[in-house]
């Protein structure tokens, strides 16, 4: 597939990364929760990329603060959830459950997702079996309750975990050293756990990027996914809460 991800690390306290997807043949992209509008420009300068659409998956700022500037450069269409466009008043094209839209010669497909916001929605492509998930599944975690029930969650993660296996998972921010170590203690005798620890360890020592993941190694080591009940869900999330 003549696709490429790219990802710009914000290097900011919540450890953000801002994704882009390329069309190799036209060097054409998205970008996907810009947190930061300079980093995205100079990045497209840099590889002589033209900037064509903004995906967003929630309202949160750390995922929207970039959007303005970069509209203030181009007119540029911006996704997002329909349920959340009185907090993001910039989304020219409004997406709900079941949507879908194209990039080129690609299908975008739609996910609701809520949980961490009421609204949350992730991006889904089959032909390149991509995930861009926002703060909904993170590597070995999920994103906190703020606005969802556990139930929503739980029911969220279900929609992810089935999707096809090899589906790679491009969540948004660096947690996964931090998760890693909570799954550890709702799991100490996994060894895909063990194994995907030492892992991670060795690249954050590298300074390297722990994503992406996959659906398949999500289901082997995420303690989320891998709950039986919401209310199973919803007393792991709590401990991670305090952790």
């Amino acid at each position: 597939m003549h696709y490429k991800i790219h990802a710009i690390d914000v290097k900011n306290a919540l450890k953000n990364y801002i994704w882009l997807l390329e069309d190799t043949t036209t060097q054409e992209v998205v970008v996907i929760d810009p947190t930061d509008a300079d980093l995205v420009t100079a990045f497209c300068e840099q590889h002589q990329l033209e900037l064509k659409q903004i995906w967003l998956t929630h309202w949160h700022r750390d995922h929207t603060d970039g959007v303005q500037a970069l509209l203030a450069e181009q007119n540029l269409p911006v996704f997002g959830p329909r349920d959340e466009l009185s907090k993001i008043s910039f989304i020219s094209n409004p997406l709900q459950h079941n949507d879908h839209f194209h990039f080129n010669d690609l299908k975008v497909e739609i996910i609701a997702t809520p949980g961490h916001t009421l609204g949350h929605i992730v991006y889904f492509i089959e032909e390149i079996d991509t995930l861009f998930c926002g703060d909904t599944l993170f590597a070995m975690g999920c994103g906190r309750l703020f606005e969802g029930t556990a139930e929503q969650m739980y029911h969220s993660l279900n929609r992810l975990a089935a999707l096809p296996i090899q589906t790679k998972v491009y969540c948004t921010h660096e947690y996964t050293l931090a998760n890693a170590e909570f799954a550890l203690t709702i799991e100490p005798h996994n060894v895909a756990l063990q194994e995907r620890i030492k892992e991670v360890k060795a690249l954050r020592d590298a300074e390297q990027i722990t994503l992406p993941s996959t659906i398949e190694l999500e289901l082997e080591t995420n303690p989320f996914l891998r709950t039986e009940s919401a209310e199973d869900f919803a007393r792991i999330r709590a401990l991670k809460d305090q952790f």
